[in-house]
């Protein structure tokens, strides 16, 4: 690199950085500066344009899977990696607050964490969040992985674990990969049957989220629940 582009390349970088300081980065900056961690001898602008272009945003690009990534020309292994790394600190950020306070002390936190969970994914997941007596979250199951339209779900597996933790709420989590589809017959079906088969052990069904796309349904509150 010549002296006088390095000395561009080292000054661009350090705007970045006090642009991030000052709060001004814009999202494919954002994702420049991250990448820069992890790329510290090319100009990595291309690339950050190019996946937030490609994957449709920055959060898109952090929860786009691994192979995904690796599949983009100019993402290497290490910088696959980096990208998901920054995708699991965002995840167990929030889980460390829903460990620590009930989950209905701020939706948004539940939310961000379901999201940062299941968006992007491109097959169906299904997690089933244990929580204590004051809904504090004892355990996140990864209960069933499927297809892109299915996962299996085995309710007596549910109520048992339910009662190895000594739990007193659950909530059911799902994804849907194709883009705001909300509860499905068989989605309520199975919900109705996890909730009257907890009933009769005082436990208590708390919800069922789906996320899909950039959407987080709730069966409280579209009155799926009884």
């Amino acid at each position: 690199m010549k002296a006088k582009d390095e000395s561009f390349f080292l000054g661009h970088r350090e705007r970045l950085r006090q642009k991030f300081l000052d709060n001004k980065l814009t999202d494919y900056e954002m994702l420049e500066l991250l990448l820069s961690f992890v790329i510290p001898r090319r100009d990595v602008r291309p690339l950050a344009r190019g996946l937030i272009g490609h994957f449709g945003g920055i959060y898109q690009v952090l929860t786009a899977s691994f192979n995904d990534l690796i599949r983009y020309k100019g993402v290497g292994k290490n910088t696959a990696i980096f990208i998901k790394a920054m995708h699991q600190v965002m995840i167990s950020g929030y889980k460390s607050c829903l460990d620590k306070r009930p989950i209905f002390h701020n939706d948004k936190i539940l939310s961000n964490y379901c999201m940062l969970l299941l968006g992007g994914k491109n097959i169906e997941e299904f997690h089933i969040l244990y929580l204590n007596v004051d809904r504090r979250l004892l355990l996140d199951d990864l209960h069933s992985s499927g297809t892109i339209d299915w996962a299996a779900v085995y309710p007596r597996e549910i109520v048992k674990r339910a009662l190895d933790l000594n739990a007193k709420y659950i909530v059911l989590l799902h994804n849907h990969p194709t883009p705001n589809v909300s509860f499905s017959s068989d989605d309520i079906e199975v919900t109705t049957k996890i909730q009257e088969m907890l009933l009769p052990l005082e436990i208590e069904l708390h919800d069922h989220y789906v996320v899909s796309g950039s959407i987080i349904y709730s069966a409280r509150n579209m009155f799926l629940l009884k």
